[in-house]
């Protein structure tokens, strides 16, 4: 069973019952195994929004939202990434410019670009990709970007907005696993929800969602005492940690919600996420695969907020 955006008819419901935004629930017998979170179709449907936005922008201020990638160096993933973004960019009706400097370029450079991007009243959103060369501070590059245009949500005052609750662009993967547990159903309030991983573009960020939706929050590291058991109580279990099929079966607890983010290459260039799926979804109510779940999502997310911040400059 797949759980996307889209209405299911009613055999595959696991509750038989539809929440308010036409997802079914995570409910689940013993008997049954566990939903899998269509991250594809749910990334498709916020794409297609964003395209509406992006539309309705555009005949309002005469021109598309704008978006500008830049890439330093020649690195085969990056180059990868960067060119989804652009595809996505056209499917969404987001202009969108690359600037490629190449691997020995100086920091001063880089951070003079960024500066004159900041300017570009025709840009909305910058995303300088990473990572960068060595002799250049990500710290730096990443603080010289104008929040207002800091669509990867990366910023320190981005960062410090989420911690205090207040509106800010958010980090792209990070929402993206948010909307991916809203359409489950799952109410959040007085949940347990346990994230795997502490790294500062997904699991502090998760945390601090899901903190927002009135979870209890337990956040787990390399140093974290009897993970196993740790990991049992949550009624929702975030694994970013980039260790292949690290969280096994019996960590999970019965009914829980389950979202991977890890994206491993092992023999044969497979792909697995850091939750052993087969033994998870045997147990959980939901989970998402990979690939197919959160990855889809992060590109979605980074077109909503690019939109959305082309209407923010124009308030």
């Amino acid at each position: 069973m797949q759980l996307s955006g889209q209405r299911w008819p009613a055999a595959a419901s696991l509750s038989g019952q539809y929440p308010a935004d036409g997802c079914i629930t995570a409910d689940r017998s013993d008997s049954m195994p566990a939903t899998i979170i269509d991250g594809k179709a749910v990334a498709a449907s916020i794409r297609r929004d964003a395209a509406v936005r992006a539309a309705r922008f555009e005949e309002e201020h005469g021109r598309a939202p704008g978006l500008a990638v830049v890439i330093v160096g020649d690195n085969p993933a990056s180059r990868v990434y960067v060119n989804s973004k652009k595809k996505a960019c056209a499917e969404c009706g987001v202009y969108s410019e690359e600037h490629a400097l190449s691997a020995d370029t100086a920091e001063d450079k880089l951070l003079n670009l960024v500066r004159r991007l900041n300017s570009d009243p025709n840009i909305d959103g910058i995303l300088v990709q990473l990572p960068l060369p060595d002799h250049i501070s990500e710290d730096k590059v990443i603080e010289a970007i104008t929040p207002a245009k800091d669509v990867d949500g990366f910023h320190p005052i981005n960062v410090g907005n989420l911690v205090v609750g207040k509106p800010a662009l958010r980090p792209c993967t990070p929402a993206g696993i948010m909307e991916l547990i809203h359409r489950t159903g799952v109410e959040l309030k007085g949940k347990h929800a346990v994230v795997v991983g502490r790294s500062n573009i997904v699991g502090k960020p998760v945390a601090l969602m899901l903190l927002a939706e009135h979870a209890t929050v337990t956040i787990c590291h390399s140093r974290t005492a009897d993970l196993p058991s740790v990991c049992r109580t949550a009624d929702v279990l975030v694994a970013a940690v980039g260790r292949p099929e690290m969280i096994k079966g019996d960590w999970v607890k019965p009914g829980a919600v389950v979202i991977d983010v890890g994206v491993n290459r092992i023999a044969e260039k497979k792909l697995v996420g850091d939750v052993d799926f087969d033994g998870a979804s045997a147990v959980a109510a939901a989970i998402t695969p990979v690939p197919g779940g959160v990855g889809p999502m992060t590109i979605a997310m980074l077109m909503q907020n690019c939109v959305e911040a082309a209407f923010a400059a124009q308030r």
